[in-house]
């Protein structure tokens, strides 16, 4: 009888058993979620919005920085356009610069009415630069005051930079009429097709000049 009793209450025994194994489980469960409530993975709420303040304003702080890089380059571009259209547009190009800017002072010369007489030309690398250089014309001219300021006036509005570095006048005797030696200033580009020689002077200036007077 003994041993049947004892038989009668292992039962109960593990239905005990089971139900403290449950109850610690979902203790042990309940534990986990407070703490991932109280310490959820990353860091709290507020450190969790701290952090996105923070990614929030470097963005926009990279941004800013990208937009104003932005901006630099184009300008860079604006600047490299406008310092090119400069170049083809008042700078002589290459092999031609002699013939170009001799045919426009002699028709210039004719426009005022005024006799073109020597020429010379001489070409002088800038130094710094690899397709830039320095040209100097010396010309000389006849005619009347008023006429030879026509052709100053004309120098000046003229679509090449030109610039006037001296100009000397003397009276002919038993004339009216003045000798004026220029002194001008311009420069040429190399453009692809190559230079003029450093210093010559262009002969086929020169014969113009005399055609044009005559």
């Amino acid at each position: 009888m003994p041993r049947n009793s004892s038989l009668a209450s292992a039962p109960w025994r593990d239905a005990r058993t089971i139900l403290r194994a449950t109850v610690g489980v979902l203790l042990l469960a309940n534990l986990l979620a407070v703490g991932l409530v109280l310490f959820p993975p990353g860091g709290s709420v507020e450190s969790l919005q701290r952090q996105l303040s923070t990614l929030s304003s470097q963005i926009t702080r990279q941004r800013a920085t990208l937009e104003r890089a932005q901006q630099h380059a184009a300008s860079v571009e604006q600047g490299k356009a406008a310092g090119d259209r400069f170049l083809n547009d008042y700078f002589l190009a290459g092999r031609t610069a002699f013939s170009t800017l001799a045919a426009e002072l002699n028709s210039t010369a004719v426009d005022a009415k005024i006799q073109p007489r020597e020429q010379s030309f001489n070409l002088q690398p800038i130094e710094g630069s690899d397709n830039l250089s320095y040209m100097t014309i010396t010309a000389g001219y006849e005619g009347m005051y008023g006429d030879l300021m026509k052709f100053v006036h004309a120098l000046d509005r003229s679509p090449r930079l030109l610039i006037i570095e001296s100009m000397t006048a003397a009276p002919q005797q038993g004339s009216d009429r003045l000798s004026v030696s220029f002194k001008l200033d311009t420069f040429v580009r190399d453009d692809g097709t190559g230079m003029p020689p450093i210093s010559s002077p262009d002969k086929s200036a020169n014969q113009s000049a005399g055609a044009a007077g005559q």
